[in-house]
């Protein structure tokens, strides 16, 4: 595929997927490393997310999954879960995959993300059911 093409695909990918908050992100590198910019873009977004092994649902939660437990990317974390949000993923379902790594990451892990799903559902107006 050619860089064009494959620069296309990952600015739709990451627009469906963020909404709009993920090109302000890349936009932000763009001063400092656009060579990273340029990589999220047409490497992680038009090469990997936009592969058709998975659906998008699929890939927020494997997202979500790794951000958790690294317990280092905040806000990326935060992007993310509002992605899986944009792609249909539902509250509960997001909780679940939050609290899953508590097994294999730690408690603090899950709970730092549940904070940030937390804030994400209240910038949303989300209601979480129990």
């Amino acid at each position: 595929m050619s860089e064009t093409k494959r620069e296309k695909l990952g600015e739709e990918t990451l627009s469906t997927i963020t909404g709009g908050t993920g090109a302000a992100v890349v936009e932000s590198l763009k001063d400092i490393a656009p060579d990273l910019a340029d990589w999220i873009i047409s490497f992680s977004y038009g090469d990997v997310m936009s592969r058709p092994g998975l659906d998008k649902r699929s890939r927020q939660f494997s997202t979500i999954a790794a951000l958790t437990a690294m317990g280092t990317a905040a806000p990326q974390l935060k992007v993310h879960i509002h992605g899986a949000l944009n792609v249909g993923c539902t509250p509960s379902e997001i909780i679940e995959v939050i609290l899953q790594m508590s097994v294999y990451a730690g408690f603090p892990a899950a709970i730092n993300g549940l904070n940030i799903a937390r804030e994400v559902f209240r910038e949303r107006g989300v209601t979480v059911g129990t």
